[in-house]
């Protein structure tokens, strides 16, 4: 990751810390991109709990408690998983705040309704609602829609801790 993404982790993580908060992670398509950054940050453990790379529907279901049945009826690119991600991830976690990510990073994969490039993410917080992100970054490669859900992921977090 670029020297800006690790300045903007090293900076939430401190607001983390100074919060007394923990963060986990449910990654799909970021395949763990997220909790790698955050740990590449010398201390990340005093605020990084745990993170899940469920990239199929059976590990959000065995590792996370998604319910198979919201994959089979939303998909698992989708606002409903997203959300039931990051609840998952900070139930079976000793987190106060998840973030779940799902989405289609390509060059396949895509539909009409569902193209290469939408990303969808929840942000869970004990004791708050859980909050939807919906991006549509566009067929830009694998690598550029990872990153960009990297950077929304890192936004969503912050917002969880006051951070801008």
């Amino acid at each position: 990751m670029n020297l800006e993404l690790k300045q903007r982790a090293a900076a939430l993580l401190r607001a983390y810390e100074r919060e007394g908060l923990k963060i986990a992670t449910a990654e799909s398509c970021t395949g763990g991109l997220v909790a790698a950054l955050l740990t590449e940050i010398a201390g990340s453990s005093a605020v990084v709990e745990r993170g899940f790379v469920t990239y199929s529907n059976e590990a959000k279901t065995e590792l996370i408690g998604v319910p198979a049945d919201l994959i089979v009826a939303h998909g698992a690119v989708s606002e409903p998983v997203a959300r039931a991600m990051a609840e998952g991830a900070l139930a079976h976690s000793r987190a106060d705040v998840a973030v779940g990510i799902t989405g289609i990073a390509g060059p396949g994969g895509g539909t009409e309704k569902k193209p290469v490039g939408l990303v969808h993410f929840g942000l869970a917080r004990k004791g708050a609602a859980t909050i939807h992100l919906e991006r549509r970054y566009g067929d830009l490669g694998r690598e550029n829609v990872r990153r960009s859900a990297v950077e929304d992921a890192l936004t969503l977090l912050g917002s969880a801790c006051g951070q801008r």
